[in-house]
């Protein structure tokens, strides 16, 4: 059975694509089919991916009007060894045609039935904001990570979501979850983002990865070459934090990532 995961947070720049992007690398690189879903307009997951947002003819725009399938659009990333099905700026207008449609809010999971069957994991990149399109996402998803700064800010959209969560699980997908949250552009030596840490964990205890994404200039290089940050420099200390949460989510097998 696949694991379907919506990858959202309101709140932007907080690493919510860059961790689409290279936790599917991981885990495709584990030998997992993968398939990643952007959802996002600015189309910044299928960049990062080596596929050109400018050159399609069909994107999951297509998908959630019921003019194609997700078989008839989904692409390969060559570069990450994983399946994306695409998003440009032709998504913007999705949202006010799908609001007389019905089912507007469950035409993604809808569409993925067909599909679901041929992945271990399904990862959908969700826009930052609480809108229709996100909406799409939480209805077609099992859980939900949560990639977030350790900042004050962050601990109030971090409350929206969560009560947006609920009320998805209450009236739309009631086997939705919170899978974990994921502390993202890490500096430990910043006092408030140690503090807020500790607060998450309080909180929310084992739901709180155990792996923290540090801040990381390959991971930021690697959308501009258009591949995710393992294939940029497998080294680096932010491809080896998504390595180890993919390892992490994976901790029910004994065997860990390797990567020739």
């Amino acid at each position: 059975m696949s694991k379907i995961m919506a990858i959202t947070n309101q709140k932007g720049g907080v690493g919510k694509t860059t961790t689409t992007v290279n936790l599917a690398a991981s885990l495709a690189a584990a030998g997992r089919r993968v398939l990643l879903i952007d959802l996002d307009p600015q189309g910044n997951a299928t960049m990062g991916s080596g596929i050109d947002k400018r050159d399609l003819e069909v994107t999951v725009y297509h998908v959630l009007l019921g003019r194609k399938t997700i078989a008839e659009t989904r692409k390969n990333s060559e570069v990450g060894r994983y399946d994306v099905l695409p998003a440009n700026r032709d998504l913007a207008g999705a949202e006010v045609e799908l609001v007389d449609m019905p089912q507007r809010e469950t035409r993604l999971r809808d569409a993925l039935q067909a599909v679901a069957s041929e992945y271990d994991y399904v990862l959908i990149d969700c826009p930052p904001a609480l809108n229709l399109l996100t909406l799409n996402g939480l209805c077609a998803a099992k859980s939900v990570m949560i990639p977030m700064q350790c900042e004050y800010y962050a601990l109030e959209g971090l409350s929206d979501l969560v009560n947006t969560i609920r009320k998805v699980r209450a009236s739309l997908n009631p086997v939705l979850e919170i899978e974990g949250l994921l502390r993202t552009m890490f500096d430990p030596r910043n006092m408030l983002a140690q503090q807020v840490s500790d607060q998450l964990q309080q909180h929310f205890g084992n739901k709180v990865y155990g792996t923290v994404i540090p801040r990381n200039i390959r991971l930021a290089e690697a959308p501009s070459y258009g591949v995710p940050a393992l294939y940029h420099d497998k080294l680096s200390k932010g491809t080896q934090a998504y390595l180890a949460l993919a390892n992490e989510l994976l901790s029910i097998e004994t065997k860990p990532i390797t990567v020739a």
